[in-house]
């Protein structure tokens, strides 16, 4: 915006403002594809007739009323368009009335003296300033980007307005390929003119015609002073074919769609002659050839001439976005395109490692090339591992999505660097193999660096989906207790097979992570085998409340079968019944889980133990103790028997039959004799006296017969002696009990 402003003295003075900051840059890119013969600008899709609304009547379809709303937002593009924009460039403030506004003169956009079209952009300058010349002052001010669908031919169109017609006025456009910002408290421009920068300037007078429009690219570090295309009036009849036109309105304008103002009219909907100005230029056209340019600002600015050192006053900012980039990407399996990475890390007897790739698709609009000098400019990053419940993404935040590293100073750029490569179109590409030896999850990062030279932006992908979890390995522990029964006393064990480990992770990878993720320029050393302890319990007698035992743990290395007779998995149980047996196994993570004590009443028949009572037998054997008894009488009543006689008792038997031990009773002979007891008599004087063995040592357990023979020997002679006939005998018949018996008491 601009103004004239008396000072107190009356001389005149101009300040000029420039915009506070310059929006990064989003590129448009545009196919260029040669036409047949130079398109004419007036012709195309775009009506250049000194007017905002479309008019009927003009077999050119499309005008400015097209593109934007009430309020200068964006409409949806017609067919062909492919990019534009709408700046606003002044300020209102509450009017005296109730909901009126009036023109608030104060303008944060205008350039400091010393800011020239020949300087790089960084060589431009801008301070705050209130007012500025009312001709040279821009309100609103518009660009859009056209493709002819038929020739190929790529257009720009641009427009602006001004506050005042109040004499002639000059005009330029800059078309910037990357992004230039200014601080809002006034300094130097930062930003850089890469080669194809297009400056177009022009002249118009207050009754609303152009007498002439020329443009000039930026070339070699310097802007080139030989137009590359020049023009006059679009509404001139005989100026067509020229690469370039302009023109401005004839007369008033009213019923704008959006807000404007001027000075004469106030803030509205109007403009009075000579303060609208519009043009339009075919980048196509063989003597401009910037087709293949993503022209993504533009810079118009109001001046004092239409040289190139002309003084420069008022300007608006504008992002047209023609060229942009879109990075999109897919974790997959580094050794199956169709595949997505493997969910766990292998286990055992494979190696702990699995292959990932990035599936890594680049889009960019509004240009076929870039990347002339084929350097790398996409590259990959691999970030983790992280625990599988992190949110953590591959550049430093904890979003669904970011914009890329490079554009983002403030995010740190994180993880493994996976490698680079060169593109130099739209493309799918795989990023470089990456081996990842540890459970945990990933996440991927692809970052474009486009191409400032001709004005394709980065663009970056670390979004969630770019994230996989790799899990790890749950192990299996089978069990074999001692078989059984078992006596008690005995000492019982368990047996234990580990199975389903993963090997521990690799090492020596590059910086960024643990070291256990590789690269093709850093491999990483594949760990060994997965250590951990396996511990048993038993519970019993009888209970699984009850811990009888807690063994000390065995060492396991890999898949392996641990424990037994002999080990830390054997004890001797303090009582009779059912033992139970339970294993665990700690684990060695991050690759291999740990395994919990199972529950004891759900143990397996192979872990359970009988811990039997001391079994006994019962069988009997009888025995006979054979015993006799003899009266010796004297046949004289009243007449004692002697003293001093003797009564000899004798046992015949243990012959193999019972004939023998007859013969051997008869012949009262020592053979087969087999007990003898001897008894004295009348040690009390008596008619009689009865005599009985005692035998208790000699026994029969046999089934046979035995004879006695008793003997009395009377000891005077006035007595007869007497013996028996062996007809006294004994048989025995045993039936014993051989077997075991049964339990008593009765279970």
């Amino acid at each position: 915006m601009a103004r004239k402003v008396m000072g107190p003295t009356g001389s005149r003075r101009r300040i000029w403002l420039l915009l506070s900051s310059l929006a990064l840059t989003i590129g448009l890119a545009v196919v260029f594809i040669p036409a047949a013969g130079a398109n004419d600008v007036r012709a195309v899709a775009f009506q250049l007739d000194g007017n905002i609304a479309q008019d009927a009547t003009n077999p050119v379809t499309y005008d400015w009323a097209n593109f934007f709303d009430a309020n200068g937002g964006k409409l949806s593009l017609p067919a062909g368009f492919t990019a534009s924009s709408f700046v606003k460039d002044f300020n209102t403030a509450p009017g005296k009335k109730p909901g009126s506004v009036v023109f608030d003169t104060s303008d944060a956009s205008t350039y400091t003296i010393g800011s020239k079209d020949i300087l790089d952009v960084n060589g431009w300058s801008c301070t705050p300033a209130n007012n500025v010349t009312d001709k040279g002052d821009i309100m609103n001010a518009y660009a859009t980007a056209y493709t002819d669908p038929v020739s190929g031919h790529k257009f720009m169109f641009f427009a602006l307005e001004r506050n005042a017609n109040a004499g002639d006025a000059n005009v330029a456009f800059w078309f910037l390929q990357g992004s230039a910002s200014c601080p809002a408290a006034g300094g130097s421009f930062t930003g850089n003119h890469h080669n194809g920068d297009l400056l177009i300037v022009s002249a118009f007078t207050n009754g609303g015609s152009v007498s002439n429009i020329n443009a000039y690219e930026w070339q070699n570090g310097a802007l080139n002073t030989t137009p590359v295309a020049n023009g006059g009036d679009c509404r001139d009849a005989t100026k067509t074919g020229d690469p370039t036109c302009a023109t401005s309105n004839t007369g008033t304008i009213n019923s704008i769609p959006w807000l404007t103002e001027n000075k004469a009219d106030g803030v509205g909907h109007t403009l009075q002659t000579g303060e609208f100005f519009e043009g339009g230029i075919d980048l196509s056209a063989p003597s401009v050839n910037l087709a293949n340019n993503c022209f993504n600002t533009f810079v118009p600015d109001t001046r004092s001439s239409q040289s190139l050192t002309a003084t420069l006053y008022d300007f608006a900012i504008g992002q047209l976005g023609e060229c942009t980039s879109t990075t999109t990407t897919s974790p997959k399996d580094g050794a199956d395109d169709t595949k997505a990475p493997a969910t766990s890390i292998p286990a055992e007897p494979g190696e702990a490692s699995i292959t990932v790739q990035d599936k890594t698709t680049v889009a960019v609009t509004g240009i076929s090339s870039f990347n002339s000098a084929n350097t790398p400019n996409l590259t990959w990053h691999i970030c983790g591992p992280t625990d599988p419940t992190s949110t953590q993404l591959c550049d430093g935040s904890t979003g669904s999505s970011t914009p890329a590293c490079s554009t983002l100073p403030a995010i740190s750029c994180v993880g493994v660097a996976v490698g680079s490569t060169s593109i130099q179109a739209a493309t799918t590409v795989d990023s470089p193999v990456v081996t990842i030896t540890e459970a945990g999850r990933y996440c991927f990062r692809a970052d474009f660096a486009g191409d400032s030279g001709v004005g394709v932006p980065p663009s970056s992908d670390s979004a969630a989906h770019e994230c996989f979890i790799v899990g790890p390995q749950q192990p299996q522990l089978s069990t074999q207790a001692t078989s059984g029964p078992v006596d008690f006393g005995s000492k019982i064990s368990d047996t234990v097979t580990l199975s389903g480990t993963a090997d521990e992770q690799g090492t020596g990878g590059p910086a960024g992570s643990d070291g256990s993720i590789g690269t093709v320029a850093s491999p990483v050393t594949l760990g060994g085998d997965a250590t951990g302890n396996v511990s048993v319990k038993a519970y019993g007698p009888d209970s699984c409340s009850t811990v009888a035992f807690t063994s000390s743990a065995i060492s396991a290395t890999g898949d392996a079968t641990v424990g037994g007779a002999g080990t830390n998995f054997e004890f001797t149980p303090s009582a009779p019944g059912q033992y139970v047996f339970v294993a665990s196994y700690a684990g060695d993570l991050p690759n291999t889980k740990g395994i919990d004590f199972s529950a004891c009443a759900l143990a397996p028949s192979s872990e359970k133990v009988t811990v039997r009572t001391i079994p006994t037998t019962i069988n009997t054997t009888q025995k006979v103790f054979p015993n006799d008894s003899a009266t010796i009488a004297s046949s004289v009543s009243g007449n004692n028997l002697p003293s001093g006689g003797t009564v000899t008792f004798s046992l015949y038997g243990g012959a193999a039959d019972d004939a023998t031990n007859l013969a051997n009773c008869m012949a009262g002979t020592a053979t087969g004799r087999i007990y003898t007891r001897q008894f004295s008599t009348n040690t009390t004087p008596a008619n009689s006296e009865t005599f009985r063995t005692d035998n208790t040592t000699v026994s029969v357990s046999d089934n046979e017969t035995v004879y006695w023979l008793v003997t009395y020997a009377t000891g005077d002679t006035a007595h007869t002696g007497r013996q028996s006939q062996c007809a006294e005998s004994t048989q025995t018949v045993f039936v014993n009990d051989a077997g075991d018996g049964t339990v008593f008491p009765s279970p």
